[in-house]
Protein backbone atom coordinates (compact mmCIF):
# COMPACT_ATOMS: atom_id res chain seq x y z
CA UNK A 1 0.00 0.00 0.00
CA UNK A 2 1.43 3.27 -0.79
CA UNK A 3 2.24 6.00 1.57
CA UNK A 4 0.96 9.19 1.59
CA UNK A 5 1.72 12.01 -1.20
CA UNK A 6 3.73 14.95 0.31
CA UNK A 7 3.25 17.97 -1.22
CA UNK A 8 7.18 19.79 -1.04
CA UNK A 9 5.51 23.40 -1.07
CA UNK A 10 5.02 22.47 2.64
CA UNK A 11 8.29 21.77 3.43
CA UNK A 12 9.79 24.03 5.42
CA UNK A 13 13.67 24.72 6.37
CA UNK A 14 14.56 22.60 9.81
CA UNK A 15 18.08 22.96 9.43
CA UNK A 16 18.40 24.41 13.05
CA UNK A 17 16.18 23.24 15.76
CA UNK A 18 16.29 24.87 18.84
CA UNK A 19 15.83 22.11 21.80
CA UNK A 20 12.54 23.39 23.95
CA UNK A 21 11.79 19.77 24.83
CA UNK A 22 13.95 16.47 26.15
CA UNK A 23 13.46 13.03 26.98
CA UNK A 24 15.96 11.09 28.93
CA UNK A 25 15.72 7.43 29.77
CA UNK A 26 19.07 5.92 29.95
CA UNK A 27 20.62 2.80 31.79
CA UNK A 28 23.86 3.75 31.30
CA UNK A 29 23.63 6.95 33.68
CA UNK A 30 27.58 8.32 32.50
CA UNK A 31 27.67 11.84 32.60
CA UNK A 32 23.94 12.33 31.99
CA UNK A 33 23.58 14.66 35.36
CA UNK A 34 25.81 17.66 33.57
CA UNK A 35 23.97 17.41 30.29
CA UNK A 36 20.19 17.54 32.44
CA UNK A 37 21.66 20.70 34.13
CA UNK A 38 22.48 22.22 31.03
CA UNK A 39 19.48 21.76 29.40
CA UNK A 40 17.52 22.89 31.86
CA UNK A 41 19.74 26.12 33.02
CA UNK A 42 18.73 26.42 29.01
CA UNK A 43 15.19 26.38 29.72
CA UNK A 44 14.48 23.14 28.16
CA UNK A 45 11.44 21.03 29.71
CA UNK A 46 12.81 17.60 31.29
CA UNK A 47 10.71 14.33 30.85
CA UNK A 48 12.31 11.12 32.02
CA UNK A 49 11.28 7.57 33.35
CA UNK A 50 12.21 5.76 36.80
CA UNK A 51 15.77 5.64 37.59
CA UNK A 52 17.10 8.72 35.26
CA UNK A 53 14.27 10.38 36.81
CA UNK A 54 14.79 10.46 40.34
CA UNK A 55 18.57 10.85 39.30
CA UNK A 56 18.10 14.21 38.09
CA UNK A 57 15.26 15.09 40.69
CA UNK A 58 17.54 14.20 43.29
CA UNK A 59 20.23 16.44 42.00
CA UNK A 60 17.21 19.68 41.83
CA UNK A 61 16.07 19.64 38.88
CA UNK A 62 12.45 19.65 37.90
CA UNK A 63 11.68 16.58 36.14
CA UNK A 64 8.00 15.25 34.01
CA UNK A 65 7.60 11.83 34.65
CA UNK A 66 6.82 10.29 31.15
CA UNK A 67 3.57 8.76 33.09
CA UNK A 68 2.74 12.66 33.53
CA UNK A 69 2.68 12.62 29.89
CA UNK A 70 0.94 9.49 28.84
CA UNK A 71 -1.64 9.90 31.67
CA UNK A 72 -0.70 5.59 31.86
CA UNK A 73 1.67 4.56 35.04
CA UNK A 74 4.76 2.56 34.05
CA UNK A 75 3.19 -1.22 34.82
CA UNK A 76 4.32 -4.69 34.33
CA UNK A 77 7.46 -4.20 35.92
CA UNK A 78 8.43 -1.80 34.18
CA UNK A 79 8.08 -3.11 30.70
CA UNK A 80 5.47 -0.54 29.75
CA UNK A 81 6.30 3.21 30.10
CA UNK A 82 6.71 4.70 26.96
CA UNK A 83 5.22 2.80 24.26
CA UNK A 84 2.44 4.77 24.07
CA UNK A 85 1.07 7.97 21.26
CA UNK A 86 1.92 11.09 23.59
CA UNK A 87 5.37 9.74 23.53
CA UNK A 88 5.99 8.71 19.57
CA UNK A 89 3.73 11.17 18.22
CA UNK A 90 6.10 13.84 19.77
CA UNK A 91 8.90 11.71 18.59
CA UNK A 92 7.79 11.15 14.99
CA UNK A 93 5.70 14.28 14.18
CA UNK A 94 7.73 15.62 10.87
CA UNK A 95 7.20 19.09 11.55
CA UNK A 96 7.93 19.94 8.05
CA UNK A 97 4.53 19.04 7.41
CA UNK A 98 1.79 21.08 8.67
CA UNK A 99 -0.91 18.38 8.81
CA UNK A 100 1.54 17.01 11.01
CA UNK A 101 1.89 19.99 13.12
CA UNK A 102 -2.02 20.65 13.19
CA UNK A 103 -2.98 17.15 14.35
CA UNK A 104 -0.33 17.09 17.51
CA UNK A 105 -2.18 20.18 18.16
CA UNK A 106 -5.18 18.76 17.84
CA UNK A 107 -4.17 15.90 20.00
CA UNK A 108 -2.56 18.29 22.61
CA UNK A 109 0.74 16.76 21.83
CA UNK A 110 4.38 18.50 22.17
CA UNK A 111 7.00 17.26 20.37
CA UNK A 112 10.38 16.56 21.43
CA UNK A 113 13.52 18.09 20.22
CA UNK A 114 16.37 15.88 21.99
CA UNK A 115 15.75 11.87 22.70
CA UNK A 116 18.59 10.79 24.96
CA UNK A 117 18.44 7.16 25.65
CA UNK A 118 20.66 3.87 26.06
CA UNK A 119 19.43 0.35 26.11
CA UNK A 120 19.08 -2.36 28.87
CA UNK A 121 22.83 -3.45 29.58
CA UNK A 122 21.83 -6.67 28.31
CA UNK A 123 25.43 -7.68 26.92
CA UNK A 124 26.37 -6.95 30.84
CA UNK A 125 24.18 -9.38 32.58
CA UNK A 126 25.26 -12.05 29.95
CA UNK A 127 29.01 -11.21 30.74
CA UNK A 128 28.08 -11.65 34.23
CA UNK A 129 26.89 -15.20 33.68
CA UNK A 130 23.36 -14.77 34.27
CA UNK A 131 20.96 -16.95 32.65
CA UNK A 132 17.22 -17.48 31.65
CA UNK A 133 15.13 -15.03 32.77
CA UNK A 134 17.39 -12.74 34.46
CA UNK A 135 18.61 -11.89 30.79
CA UNK A 136 15.58 -12.27 29.40
CA UNK A 137 13.99 -9.07 31.67
CA UNK A 138 17.63 -7.24 30.04
CA UNK A 139 16.05 -7.11 26.61
CA UNK A 140 14.69 -3.65 26.50
CA UNK A 141 11.59 -2.97 24.22
CA UNK A 142 10.54 0.40 24.67
CA UNK A 143 14.35 2.05 24.36
CA UNK A 144 14.83 0.60 21.11
CA UNK A 145 11.35 1.68 19.56
CA UNK A 146 12.15 5.66 21.09
CA UNK A 147 15.67 5.17 19.01
CA UNK A 148 14.52 4.12 15.68
CA UNK A 149 11.43 6.48 16.07
CA UNK A 150 13.77 9.32 16.64
CA UNK A 151 16.32 8.61 14.46
CA UNK A 152 13.96 8.37 11.59
CA UNK A 153 13.04 11.68 12.48
CA UNK A 154 15.95 13.21 12.22
CA UNK A 155 14.86 16.29 10.20
CA UNK A 156 13.40 17.09 13.40
CA UNK A 157 14.82 15.31 16.43
CA UNK A 158 18.02 14.60 17.99
CA UNK A 159 18.63 11.33 18.70
CA UNK A 160 21.31 10.60 21.34
CA UNK A 161 22.46 7.29 22.60
CA UNK A 162 26.11 7.99 23.83
CA UNK A 163 28.04 9.80 26.36
CA UNK A 164 30.35 10.39 23.79
CA UNK A 165 27.78 12.67 22.07
CA UNK A 166 26.74 14.83 25.35
CA UNK A 167 29.57 17.33 24.82
CA UNK A 168 28.48 18.45 21.53
CA UNK A 169 24.30 18.50 22.62
CA UNK A 170 26.01 21.34 25.23
CA UNK A 171 27.29 22.85 22.91
CA UNK A 172 24.46 23.29 20.33
CA UNK A 173 22.52 24.78 23.19
CA UNK A 174 24.97 28.17 23.29
CA UNK A 175 24.23 28.06 19.12
CA UNK A 176 20.47 28.08 19.13
CA UNK A 177 20.32 24.39 18.57
CA UNK A 178 20.96 21.12 16.67
CA UNK A 179 21.65 21.40 13.13
CA UNK A 180 20.59 18.96 9.67
CA UNK A 181 23.93 17.26 9.55
CA UNK A 182 24.57 17.11 13.41
CA UNK A 183 20.92 14.94 13.32
CA UNK A 184 21.81 12.93 10.64
CA UNK A 185 25.12 12.09 12.09
CA UNK A 186 23.59 11.15 15.89
CA UNK A 187 20.86 8.94 13.48
CA UNK A 188 23.17 7.12 11.91
CA UNK A 189 24.93 6.30 15.12
CA UNK A 190 21.83 5.58 16.80
CA UNK A 191 21.04 2.76 14.03
CA UNK A 192 24.41 1.58 14.74
CA UNK A 193 23.37 0.92 18.55
CA UNK A 194 20.35 -0.53 18.11
CA UNK A 195 21.66 -3.00 14.98
CA UNK A 196 24.72 -4.29 17.47
CA UNK A 197 22.05 -4.25 19.77
CA UNK A 198 19.51 -6.89 18.54
CA UNK A 199 23.03 -8.64 17.27
CA UNK A 200 23.38 -9.08 21.25
CA UNK A 201 20.37 -10.78 21.51
CA UNK A 202 20.37 -12.63 18.80
CA UNK A 203 23.62 -14.09 19.42
CA UNK A 204 22.82 -15.22 23.23
CA UNK A 205 19.36 -17.08 21.74
CA UNK A 206 21.58 -18.68 19.16
CA UNK A 207 24.10 -19.92 21.99
CA UNK A 208 21.19 -21.09 24.14
CA UNK A 209 19.83 -22.85 22.03
CA UNK A 210 23.13 -24.70 21.38
CA UNK A 211 23.18 -25.24 25.09
CA UNK A 212 20.07 -27.19 24.37
CA UNK A 213 20.25 -31.09 23.35
CA UNK A 214 18.58 -30.17 19.98
CA UNK A 215 19.37 -28.97 16.67
CA UNK A 216 22.24 -26.58 16.18
CA UNK A 217 20.64 -22.99 15.12
CA UNK A 218 18.94 -22.15 11.58
CA UNK A 219 20.27 -18.90 12.19
CA UNK A 220 23.96 -17.79 13.36
CA UNK A 221 24.91 -14.30 14.00
CA UNK A 222 28.25 -13.36 15.10
CA UNK A 223 28.84 -10.04 15.62
CA UNK A 224 32.96 -8.88 16.35
CA UNK A 225 34.60 -5.56 16.25
CA UNK A 226 38.07 -4.53 15.58
CA UNK A 227 40.54 -4.42 17.82
CA UNK A 228 43.66 -4.11 16.37
CA UNK A 229 44.86 -3.29 12.44
CA UNK A 230 48.24 -5.64 12.17
CA UNK A 231 51.35 -5.27 10.34
CA UNK A 232 50.33 -7.94 8.18
CA UNK A 233 48.75 -11.38 7.94
CA UNK A 234 50.69 -15.32 7.76
CA UNK A 235 52.95 -13.40 4.96
CA UNK A 236 53.95 -9.64 4.69
CA UNK A 237 51.77 -8.85 1.54
CA UNK A 238 48.43 -10.26 3.39
CA UNK A 239 46.56 -7.63 5.53
CA UNK A 240 45.25 -8.84 8.78
CA UNK A 241 43.28 -7.35 11.68
CA UNK A 242 42.63 -8.47 15.06
CA UNK A 243 38.62 -8.51 15.86
CA UNK A 244 37.03 -9.17 19.59
CA UNK A 245 33.53 -10.95 19.49
CA UNK A 246 31.14 -9.81 21.58
CA UNK A 247 30.82 -12.23 24.72
CA UNK A 248 34.40 -13.61 23.99
CA UNK A 249 36.37 -14.79 26.49
CA UNK A 250 39.64 -16.18 24.86
CA UNK A 251 42.59 -14.70 23.68
CA UNK A 252 41.25 -11.68 21.75
CA UNK A 253 40.39 -10.60 25.25
CA UNK A 254 43.95 -10.70 26.91
CA UNK A 255 45.99 -7.71 27.99
CA UNK A 256 49.29 -7.40 26.89
CA UNK A 257 51.58 -6.29 29.04
CA UNK A 258 54.84 -5.92 27.40
CA UNK A 259 56.65 -6.34 24.07
CA UNK A 260 56.59 -5.91 20.17
CA UNK A 261 53.25 -5.95 19.16
CA UNK A 262 50.88 -9.01 18.46
CA UNK A 263 51.01 -10.28 14.60
CA UNK A 264 48.90 -12.70 13.36
CA UNK A 265 51.20 -15.25 13.61
CA UNK A 266 51.18 -14.71 17.25
CA UNK A 267 47.71 -15.01 17.91
CA UNK A 268 47.10 -18.31 15.97
CA UNK A 269 50.38 -19.62 17.72
CA UNK A 270 49.56 -18.58 21.56
CA UNK A 271 45.32 -19.58 21.06
CA UNK A 272 47.04 -23.19 19.89
CA UNK A 273 49.35 -22.98 22.89
CA UNK A 274 46.01 -22.44 25.41
CA UNK A 275 44.42 -25.22 23.82
CA UNK A 276 46.86 -27.47 24.78
CA UNK A 277 48.17 -25.91 27.90
CA UNK A 278 44.33 -25.78 29.38
CA UNK A 279 43.46 -29.62 28.71
CA UNK A 280 45.15 -30.27 31.65
CA UNK A 281 43.89 -29.90 34.99
CA UNK A 282 47.24 -29.84 36.51
CA UNK A 283 49.91 -26.77 36.15
CA UNK A 284 51.25 -27.31 32.96
CA UNK A 285 52.71 -25.47 30.11
CA UNK A 286 52.88 -25.93 26.28
CA UNK A 287 54.83 -24.89 24.02
CA UNK A 288 53.87 -24.19 20.37
CA UNK A 289 55.57 -23.47 17.01
CA UNK A 290 53.55 -23.10 13.67
CA UNK A 291 50.32 -23.81 15.61
CA UNK A 292 51.92 -26.95 16.60
CA UNK A 293 53.32 -28.36 20.11
CA UNK A 294 56.52 -29.06 20.65
CA UNK A 295 56.29 -29.55 24.11
CA UNK A 296 53.59 -30.28 26.45
CA UNK A 297 54.07 -31.03 30.28
CA UNK A 298 52.34 -31.37 33.73
CA UNK A 299 54.68 -30.91 37.21
CA UNK A 300 57.07 -33.05 37.95
CA UNK A 301 55.44 -34.91 41.56
CA UNK A 302 56.02 -33.07 44.97
CA UNK A 303 57.73 -30.18 42.39
CA UNK A 304 58.58 -27.20 44.45
CA UNK A 305 57.38 -25.11 41.73
CA UNK A 306 55.03 -26.88 40.04
CA UNK A 307 54.58 -24.55 36.46
CA UNK A 308 58.43 -23.61 36.79
CA UNK A 309 58.43 -27.63 36.66
CA UNK A 310 56.13 -28.10 33.97
CA UNK A 311 58.08 -25.43 31.59
CA UNK A 312 60.94 -27.17 32.11
CA UNK A 313 59.78 -30.57 31.28
CA UNK A 314 58.07 -29.45 28.24
CA UNK A 315 61.57 -27.70 27.28
CA UNK A 316 63.40 -30.68 27.35
CA UNK A 317 60.80 -32.40 24.98
CA UNK A 318 62.49 -30.49 21.77
CA UNK A 319 64.70 -27.46 22.70
CA UNK A 320 64.97 -26.78 19.11
CA UNK A 321 61.94 -26.99 18.18
CA UNK A 322 61.02 -24.47 21.05
CA UNK A 323 63.75 -21.78 20.03
CA UNK A 324 61.23 -18.77 19.13
CA UNK A 325 58.22 -20.55 20.19
CA UNK A 326 55.31 -19.62 22.05
CA UNK A 327 54.25 -20.30 25.75
CA UNK A 328 50.90 -20.50 27.54
CA UNK A 329 50.91 -21.67 31.12
CA UNK A 330 47.70 -22.68 32.71
CA UNK A 331 48.68 -21.33 36.11
CA UNK A 332 50.82 -18.08 37.51
CA UNK A 333 53.86 -17.70 36.13
CA UNK A 334 56.06 -17.74 38.98
CA UNK A 335 59.79 -16.15 39.24
CA UNK A 336 61.50 -19.41 38.85
CA UNK A 337 59.81 -20.06 35.45
CA UNK A 338 60.45 -16.60 34.48
CA UNK A 339 64.51 -16.86 35.13
CA UNK A 340 64.67 -20.19 33.27
CA UNK A 341 62.80 -18.50 30.31
CA UNK A 342 66.13 -15.68 30.81
CA UNK A 343 68.53 -17.14 27.82
CA UNK A 344 65.53 -18.85 25.59
CA UNK A 345 64.39 -17.12 22.76
CA UNK A 346 60.51 -16.82 22.94
CA UNK A 347 58.28 -14.96 21.00
CA UNK A 348 54.80 -14.65 23.71
CA UNK A 349 53.76 -15.93 26.54
CA UNK A 350 50.51 -16.07 27.44
CA UNK A 351 49.20 -17.06 31.08
CA UNK A 352 46.58 -16.26 33.76
CA UNK A 353 48.60 -14.19 35.44
CA UNK A 354 52.79 -13.54 36.67
CA UNK A 355 54.62 -13.12 40.00
CA UNK A 356 55.64 -8.75 40.14
CA UNK A 357 59.14 -10.29 40.51
CA UNK A 358 58.25 -12.79 36.85
CA UNK A 359 57.11 -9.63 34.88
CA UNK A 360 60.76 -7.58 36.40
CA UNK A 361 62.51 -10.53 34.75
CA UNK A 362 60.87 -9.91 31.54
CA UNK A 363 61.44 -6.28 31.01
CA UNK A 364 65.06 -7.45 30.50
CA UNK A 365 63.57 -9.29 27.42
CA UNK A 366 62.18 -6.13 25.73
CA UNK A 367 60.65 -7.99 22.72
CA UNK A 368 59.12 -10.45 24.73
CA UNK A 369 55.25 -10.21 24.21
CA UNK A 370 53.33 -11.29 27.60
CA UNK A 371 50.13 -11.73 27.88
CA UNK A 372 47.37 -11.64 30.61
CA UNK A 373 44.21 -13.98 30.17
CA UNK A 374 41.13 -12.00 31.33
CA UNK A 375 39.86 -13.51 34.44
CA UNK A 376 36.43 -14.32 32.33
CA UNK A 377 38.81 -16.46 30.24
CA UNK A 378 37.25 -20.03 29.50
CA UNK A 379 37.50 -22.44 26.35
CA UNK A 380 35.11 -21.73 23.79
CA UNK A 381 32.21 -24.40 23.45
CA UNK A 382 31.63 -24.10 19.77
CA UNK A 383 34.27 -24.39 16.70
CA UNK A 384 33.72 -22.07 14.18
CA UNK A 385 35.98 -22.01 10.91
CA UNK A 386 35.29 -20.20 7.62
CA UNK A 387 34.95 -21.86 3.86
CA UNK A 388 34.61 -20.28 0.41
CA UNK A 389 31.16 -18.87 0.57
CA UNK A 390 30.44 -19.98 4.23
CA UNK A 391 31.38 -21.39 7.54
CA UNK A 392 31.41 -24.37 9.80
CA UNK A 393 30.04 -24.93 13.10
CA UNK A 394 30.72 -27.97 15.28
CA UNK A 395 30.82 -28.56 18.92
CA UNK A 396 34.93 -28.15 20.31
CA UNK A 397 36.73 -31.13 21.06
CA UNK A 398 37.00 -30.82 24.98
CA UNK A 399 37.78 -33.26 27.68
CA UNK A 400 36.21 -34.07 31.32
CA UNK A 401 38.25 -32.41 33.96
CA UNK A 402 38.78 -36.44 34.91
CA UNK A 403 39.78 -37.60 31.95
CA UNK A 404 42.20 -40.07 34.12
CA UNK A 405 39.15 -42.11 35.03
CA UNK A 406 38.35 -42.51 31.52
CA UNK A 407 41.25 -45.08 31.56
CA UNK A 408 39.12 -47.70 33.26
CA UNK A 409 36.93 -47.31 30.25
CA UNK A 410 38.69 -47.90 27.67
CA UNK A 411 39.10 -51.69 26.06
CA UNK A 412 42.18 -53.38 26.89
CA UNK A 413 42.79 -55.64 23.98
CA UNK A 414 45.96 -57.19 24.70
CA UNK A 415 48.86 -56.66 27.52
CA UNK A 416 48.31 -55.97 31.17
CA UNK A 417 46.26 -53.42 32.76
CA UNK A 418 49.05 -50.71 33.74
CA UNK A 419 48.82 -49.00 37.55
CA UNK A 420 47.58 -45.81 38.25
CA UNK A 421 50.89 -44.11 37.30
CA UNK A 422 51.24 -45.47 33.86
CA UNK A 423 47.13 -44.93 33.46
CA UNK A 424 47.94 -41.02 34.33
CA UNK A 425 50.85 -40.73 32.06
CA UNK A 426 48.41 -42.82 29.21
CA UNK A 427 45.67 -40.07 30.15
CA UNK A 428 48.31 -37.22 29.75
CA UNK A 429 49.31 -38.40 26.36
CA UNK A 430 45.94 -38.75 25.02
CA UNK A 431 44.82 -35.31 25.72
CA UNK A 432 47.78 -33.91 24.52
CA UNK A 433 47.74 -35.38 21.07
CA UNK A 434 44.44 -33.69 20.75
CA UNK A 435 46.45 -30.29 20.65
CA UNK A 436 48.82 -31.86 17.89
CA UNK A 437 47.97 -31.67 14.26
CA UNK A 438 46.62 -34.82 12.25
CA UNK A 439 48.19 -37.06 11.78
CA UNK A 440 49.28 -36.93 15.07
CA UNK A 441 51.49 -39.21 17.64
CA UNK A 442 52.65 -38.43 20.55
CA UNK A 443 54.98 -40.44 23.09
CA UNK A 444 55.03 -39.61 26.47
CA UNK A 445 57.04 -40.20 29.33
CA UNK A 446 55.65 -39.60 33.65
CA UNK A 447 53.17 -37.12 31.88
CA UNK A 448 55.12 -35.00 29.75
CA UNK A 449 55.77 -35.31 25.90
CA UNK A 450 59.01 -36.95 24.96
CA UNK A 451 58.46 -37.03 21.21
CA UNK A 452 56.05 -35.55 18.41
CA UNK A 453 54.85 -36.47 14.86
CA UNK A 454 52.74 -34.26 13.68
CA UNK A 455 50.66 -32.73 10.50
CA UNK A 456 51.76 -35.92 7.82
CA UNK A 457 49.66 -37.26 5.30
CA UNK A 458 49.98 -40.89 6.58
CA UNK A 459 50.47 -42.08 9.85
CA UNK A 460 52.97 -44.21 9.59
CA UNK A 461 55.53 -41.25 8.90
CA UNK A 462 54.58 -39.64 12.50
CA UNK A 463 55.44 -42.22 14.04
CA UNK A 464 58.71 -42.26 12.39
CA UNK A 465 59.33 -38.26 13.27
CA UNK A 466 58.15 -38.72 16.66
CA UNK A 467 60.36 -41.56 17.47
CA UNK A 468 63.45 -39.94 15.69
CA UNK A 469 62.48 -36.63 17.72
CA UNK A 470 62.61 -39.12 21.02
CA UNK A 471 65.61 -40.67 20.38
CA UNK A 472 66.65 -42.67 23.31
CA UNK A 473 63.63 -41.83 25.49
CA UNK A 474 61.17 -43.58 23.29
CA UNK A 475 62.42 -46.81 24.64
CA UNK A 476 59.44 -47.44 28.21
CA UNK A 477 57.65 -44.41 26.57
CA UNK A 478 53.55 -44.42 26.04
CA UNK A 479 51.93 -44.01 22.56
CA UNK A 480 49.01 -42.06 21.92
CA UNK A 481 47.31 -41.69 18.17
CA UNK A 482 44.29 -39.38 17.43
CA UNK A 483 43.00 -42.61 15.05
CA UNK A 484 43.32 -45.85 14.42
CA UNK A 485 45.73 -47.16 12.70
CA UNK A 486 44.96 -48.78 9.23
CA UNK A 487 47.81 -51.53 9.32
CA UNK A 488 50.24 -52.77 11.88
CA UNK A 489 53.10 -50.91 10.00
CA UNK A 490 52.68 -48.11 12.38
CA UNK A 491 52.46 -49.60 15.54
CA UNK A 492 55.46 -51.56 14.28
CA UNK A 493 57.76 -48.49 14.42
CA UNK A 494 56.64 -47.65 17.82
CA UNK A 495 57.24 -50.98 19.08
CA UNK A 496 60.62 -51.32 17.53
CA UNK A 497 61.59 -47.99 19.30
CA UNK A 498 60.61 -49.86 22.19
CA UNK A 499 57.25 -48.51 23.64
CA UNK A 500 55.19 -50.33 25.74
CA UNK A 501 51.98 -49.26 26.02
CA UNK A 502 50.04 -47.88 22.50
CA UNK A 503 46.24 -45.97 22.73
CA UNK A 504 44.45 -45.27 19.81
CA UNK A 505 40.85 -45.10 18.71
CA UNK A 506 40.21 -48.71 17.01
CA UNK A 507 38.09 -49.02 14.31
CA UNK A 508 40.19 -49.96 11.52
CA UNK A 509 39.01 -53.01 9.33
CA UNK A 510 42.22 -54.45 10.27
CA UNK A 511 42.48 -54.06 13.89
CA UNK A 512 42.89 -57.57 14.63
CA UNK A 513 46.05 -57.44 12.34
CA UNK A 514 47.10 -54.32 14.46
CA UNK A 515 46.21 -56.39 18.02
CA UNK A 516 48.46 -59.38 16.76
CA UNK A 517 51.62 -57.25 16.27
CA UNK A 518 50.80 -55.90 20.03
CA UNK A 519 50.40 -59.07 20.95
CA UNK A 520 53.35 -60.61 19.75
CA UNK A 521 56.05 -57.56 21.08
CA UNK A 522 54.12 -58.15 24.11
CA UNK A 523 52.53 -54.79 24.26
CA UNK A 524 49.85 -53.39 26.16
CA UNK A 525 47.09 -52.02 23.59
CA UNK A 526 44.07 -50.01 24.27
CA UNK A 527 41.21 -48.46 22.25
CA UNK A 528 39.18 -45.57 23.03
CA UNK A 529 36.53 -45.77 20.60
CA UNK A 530 36.86 -41.90 19.92
CA UNK A 531 39.15 -40.30 17.77
CA UNK A 532 40.83 -36.83 18.03
CA UNK A 533 41.46 -35.02 14.60
CA UNK A 534 42.89 -32.00 14.65
CA UNK A 535 42.76 -30.11 11.04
Amino acid sequence: MAGPTIDPALYRDRDLVPIRRALISVSDKTDVLPLAQALAAAGVELVSTGGSAALLRDAGLEVKDVAQVTGFPESLGGRVKTLHPSVHAGLLADLRLEDHETQLDELGILPFELVVVNLYPFVETVASGATGDAVVEQIDIGGPAMVRASAKNFANVAIVVSPESYPAIIDALATGGTTLAQRRDLAARAFVHTATYDRHVATWFAEESLADEGDLPQHLTIKAERLETLRYGENSHQRAAIYTRVGGHGIAQATQLQGKEMSYNNYVDADAALRAAFDMVKPAVAIIKHANPCGIAVAAPNALDPIASAHLRAHECDPVSAFGGVIAANRTVTLKMAENLRDIFTEVIVAPDFEPEALEVFKLKKNLRVLRLPDSWQQEPMDVRLVSGGLLLQDADRFPAEVESLVDGWQLVTGEMPGDDEKGNLAFAWKACRAVKSNAIVLAQASATVGIGMGQVNRVDSCRLAVERAGERAAGSVAASDAFFPFADGPQVLIDAGIRTIVQPGGSVRDQEVIDAARAAGVTMFFTGERHFFH
